[in-house]
């Protein structure tokens, strides 16, 4: 087998189509197949399902996709550092998160990189999801994620760096616009904007007014947090949010942010393969977005520190 029979094979198991990945690699559906095949033929398994709307792995497909997925991150990795040795660049770090996440946690830590280190590359690469960041991380296409932590995955960790309570984002005109706090009682059957049903955020969210008894109605569904407070400060609905330093103080005169002190605060930060294999230059932007964060927000009770003492995390599931 070929380091390219396994990248293909990776491939078809992340997208789940042949189709697909003959698309994204600019080549035949049978040049796919073809490395699939071999690869079964080495082993004396199938390694692929076929079904009518795409091909899913079999019990040994899954074994190898973890196996190689595994593997051919840290090769590639390796491969792109000997890369930048031979050519005498300066590096680069590649950092995927969502779509809001350089405005309200990296600007001031980008401008302070960049000027430390003019000759290094930073590559930002958008994701729909937590899911599709880990996916980047396991296959060696970036070296850092910013996410909303939640529970542990397999093979990634994660470190927490800041701490976000919770706000109830309305218009200035809004009944509760002139409330000091809001209770999660008051939130019984309000009709909220809020994020989609499988990003983290939301799913902690449900779980901590579920608690409470309280099951509010989210008839607006948008894709980021600033989305949802834009519409909020348009007096079109309410928003459940985390408190975003840009939103506060007298650039929106028509939004209040009201405190929700009785929810457990949301973590944001990073996840990584492995801290102890993360280049210099990766972990240096790691800690500096820490430091910007720690100056300009709430930091986490367990910020980031110097590698061998970083605690770990072990964290669709949309990022931040």
């Amino acid at each position: 087998m070929t380091l390219d029979d396994l990248r293909v094979f990776a491939a078809v198991c992340r997208a789940g189509s042949l189709s697909a990945v003959a698309r994204e690699l600019s080549c035949t559906q049978s040049a796919v197949s073809q490395h699939v095949k071999r690869l079964e033929r080495e082993l004396g398994v199938a390694l692929i399902e076929r079904h009518p709307r795409g091909v899913v792995p079999t019990e040994a497909g899954r074994l190898l996709q973890a196996a190689a997925v595994d593997s051919l991150g840290g090769i590639d990795h390796a491969l792109r550092g000997i890369g930048e040795l031979a050519r005498g660049d300066g590096g680069s770090v590649r950092i995927t998160t969502g779509a809001t996440t350089i405005r309200h946690f990296m600007s001031a830590a980008v401008v302070d990189f960049r000027r430390r280190f003019p000759q290094v590359s930073l590559e930002f690469q958008t994701e729909v999801s937590s899911r599709s960041c880990f996916e980047a991380l396991a296959a060696g296409r970036v070296d850092l994620a910013w996410i909303t932590l939640g529970s542990p995955v397999r093979g990634i960790e994660q470190r927490p760096v800041v701490e976000l309570p919770w706000v109830l984002a309305v218009a200035a005109g809004d009944p509760l616009a002139g409330r000091p706090h809001v209770d999660p009682v008051d939130l019984q059957n309000a009709r909220l904007i809020g994020l989609p049903q499988n990003s983290i955020a939301r799913s902690q969210l449900d779980s901590w007014l579920a608690r409470s008894g309280i099951r509010p109605v989210f008839d607006t569904s948008v894709a980021d947090w600033d989305t949802a407070i834009l519409l909020a400060e348009l007096g079109l609905g309410q928003a459940v949010v985390p408190a975003l330093p840009e939103w506060q103080g007298p650039g929106h005169p028509g939004l209040r942010l009201i405190p929700l002190p009785a929810l457990p605060v949301l973590t944001a930060g990073w996840a990584v393969r492995r801290w102890d294999t993360l280049s210099p230059l990766a972990l240096t932007f790691a800690d500096t977005v820490a430091h910007h964060c720690a100056r300009g927000a709430r930091p986490s009770a367990s910020p980031v520190l110097p590698r061998a003492e970083a605690p770990l995390c072990d964290d669709r599931e949309r990022p931040l």
